[in-house]
């Protein structure tokens, strides 16, 4: 018996102080247990655990008080941490201030819709929306097993919360078949329809949410209001051929017109939209199986304008550097910061090798390249866009001193203060380097694309699918080496480095001018969209509009360069992004800039209205009227303008309350005399006289 208590008495040991958790204190801890009574004790194993386990609780306490060593990502974690702090804050503190509220400083801008409503407008005509590239939203119907739970939700709009659950799934669903331009096999992904599908981007990222809220406040709604959702990674028959996305649209126009007293509707089209409804134009009057059979004088009966927004008519040279290597200068400027976040050799992710696998798939992008080639876009030596000045305060200087031009001056132009440099060879559309840029076009090398052969190698990247894996090293450097391209040749190079995109699309697409528009080959579907190969409709009354934004620095040409690895996993070429011009010049990271809305140049935007269509010409038989109506861009003045109420961005612009107010007068039943005519801030009136189109 008083073994069991003399070991429930070791085993039940009371704490040790924290002085005596030392060496020598246990010691003699030890040794006084085993004089307890003269009895004789063995180390207990009860002891040293409690012992130990005092110890580490000892060290934990310790660590706990040493300050920890900052690392960086703890800076970074804390950077973003109080960035979403103020921004969420921020955005309750807006929301929960009362409508009616003014902080000092600030005057709250009348909305159109209010502002027309006290004048006492209200709906006339139907309107028909028809958005562009990319802002519609696409959902699943049909998918792989990886897409388990997805039936009909967005895959392309909204939060995009699927892109970062499944990334690659996510591309698959989002890619359509190399061959035929459609959906591959056990995937269908449709265009969400009705007025939801383009009004937010993304959350809190409006696109036409602005316009159709201030088109409700005189009345609006969806029995005379309809969005012409489509599925836009189609080429613009294909949206025919799979979704009958046309029939619909034509049977809705007919439908409108019907039901709202038989009043002519008015479509304002946005970006690529513009093509699209332009292609619509003539298939509806074409007849069937191709067209829509609707016949001559459709489009005359049931259309009274077309109001353009940020018009893509003659294309988008972006669209080029993006196909060639998936850059913008967003994209370089980034790249060039943080290669490793792009670069394949980091993390193995192959961002841009995906994003070209995906978008050589939509036909779409390549309806975008830039038509008209040398005539509208310039040579190695000429562009419509010579003598632009980039920087503004010489531009204003130049403006206020025209009329006062001294014989004594030292500069090139004859004009004082500034002096201009030489010009910028905008019609060298990509320039393997800054000095083939500058260089004169004589001593520039000319690159015959079909006497070079593409395949030369087998693929050893099966990761991946581009064309770039089938190319050997010494092709891409024939490309590179002493090469400018101009909009006739890009389109040449582009083919050269995918082959197999360019010949599914071009059996869609045409980028060229025609000589004769009577020539029977112009009646295929192929040639609609380009406003140079196809003629307006015998339409005398009706009113087409150009509305775009000015004023800001938007993407022209390029300076390229050869990636450095040979790695297959790599896109060989990049947008140098080291090329800079002077301070106040028109080169930066690699990226010429002219005026534009900052995705489409003015030329591209503003010409068709400017010249091409302007008048009765082989282009607009009948006479259609056109008028330009160009919104100087002024950015947001402070935090609660948002986006800006006079921006001109590509996207921004469907929020300009100016631009609203000109769509809802023409709705509501005004003219394009009755808003004012032309209304011109840029230099298109003179870039269009420079550029030699027979009309």
């Amino acid at each position: 018996m008083a073994s069991i208590l003399r070991f429930r008495k070791l085993c039940y040991v009371e704490p040790v102080s924290k002085p005596s958790l030392g060496f020598e204190s246990f010691e003699s801890s030890k040794t006084g247990l085993k004089e307890d009574k003269g009895s004789v004790v063995d180390d207990s194993p009860c002891v040293d655990v409690s012992l130990t386990k005092e110890v580490q609780t000892d060290k934990k306490r310790r660590r706990s008080k040493e300050p920890r060593e900052w690392r960086c990502i703890d800076s970074c974690c804390w950077m973003i941490g109080c960035l979403c702090t103020t921004w969420w804050l921020l955005l309750v503190l807006y929301h929960s201030m009362p409508m009616n509220m003014t902080l000092p400083g600030y005057q709250a801008v009348e909305s159109p819709g209010a502002k027309l409503k006290k004048e006492g407008l209200t709906a006339f005509h139907p309107v028909i929306l028809v958005p562009g590239i990319v802002t519609g939203g696409l959902e699943l119907w049909e998918g792989k097993p990886c897409a388990e739970g997805l039936f009909r939700k967005r895959l392309w709009g909204g939060s995009f919360s699927e892109l970062f659950k499944r990334p690659l799934c996510w591309l698959e669903h989002m890619s359509l078949d190399n061959e035929t331009g459609l959906d591959p096999p056990d995937i269908r992904v449709r265009a969400v329809p009705g007025l939801v599908a383009a009004d937010y981007f993304a959350p809190g990222y409006f696109v036409w949410a602005v316009i159709i809220e201030n088109l409700a406040r005189i009345g609006y709604e969806e029995k005379n209001m309809h969005m012409a959702a489509y599925d836009w990674r189609l080429s613009f028959q294909n949206t025919e051929v799979r979704d009958q996305s046309l029939s619909r649209l034509k049977s809705k126009i007919e439908l409108l017109f019907v039901n709202n007293g038989y009043k002519k509707v008015v479509v304002v089209p946005h970006s690529m939209g513009v093509a699209y409804f332009l292609h619509f134009m003539k298939w509806v009057e074409a007849p069937p199986p191709m067209g829509g059979g609707g016949g001559l004088g459709w489009c005359a009966k049931h259309i009274k304008s077309v109001m353009n927004i940020g018009p893509t008519f003659l294309g988008v040279p972006k669209v080029a550097s993006n196909l060639l290597s998936a850059e913008t200068k967003d994209i370089a400027m980034a790249r060039a910061m943080a290669p490793g976040i792009f670069d394949s050799h980091v993390l193995g992710i192959q961002t841009l090798q995906h994003v070209i696998r995906v978008s050589r798939s939509w036909d779409s992008m390549v309806s975008l390249l830039p038509k008209g080639g040398e005539t509208i876009w310039g040579n190695l030596d000429w562009s419509p866009e010579e003598g632009f000045i980039c920087d503004q305060a010489k531009k204003n200087y130049f403006q206020a001193s025209k009329h006062n031009v001294s014989q004594q001056t030292n500069t090139s132009d004859g004009k004082q203060g500034f002096r201009i440099e030489e010009p910028v060879h905008y019609g060298r559309l990509i320039s393997f380097g800054k000095e083939t840029s500058q260089l004169p076009s004589s001593e520039l090398q000319p690159f015959d694309y079909k006497g070079h052969e593409h395949i030369n190698k087998k693929s050893s990247c099966q990761e991946v699918w581009t064309e770039y894996d089938e190319m050997s090293r010494e092709s891409l450097e024939e490309i590179a080496d002493k090469k400018a391209y101009t909009a006739k040749s890009v389109i040449d190079l582009i083919r050269f480095v995918a082959p197999k995109m360019m010949h599914r699309a071009e059996g869609h697409l045409s980028y060229g001018i025609a000589e004769n528009l009577d020539d029977p080959k112009y009646s295929h579907y192929k040639y609609w969209s380009n406003p140079l190969e196809t003629k307006l409709p015998e339409a005398p009354d009706l009113e087409i509009y150009c509305l775009y934004g000015v004023g800001i620095p938007t993407e022209r040409s390029y300076v390229y360069k050869m990636s450095s690895s040979d790695n297959c996993k790599h896109v060989p070429f990049r947008i140098d992004s080291s090329a800079d011009g002077s301070d106040n010049g028109c080169l930066k990271g690699g990226v010429h800039f002219v005026d534009g809305d900052e995705s489409v140049p003015v030329i591209s935007a503003g010409f068709m209205c400017a010249k091409g269509w302007r008048g009765k010409n082989r282009f607009n038989p009948s006479g259609s009227t056109t008028y330009l109506r160009e919104y100087q861009h002024k950015p947001p003045a402070n935090y609660f303008e948002g986006r800006g109420v006079g921006s001109g961005a590509h996207v921004d612009i469907m929020g300009n309350f100016a631009l609203i107010e000109d769509v809802m007068r023409v709705a509501a039943g005004a003219t394009g005399e009755e808003l004012g005519g032309d209304k011109i801030h840029s230099d298109i009136l003179s870039m269009a006289a420079r550029i030699n189109l027979p009309l």
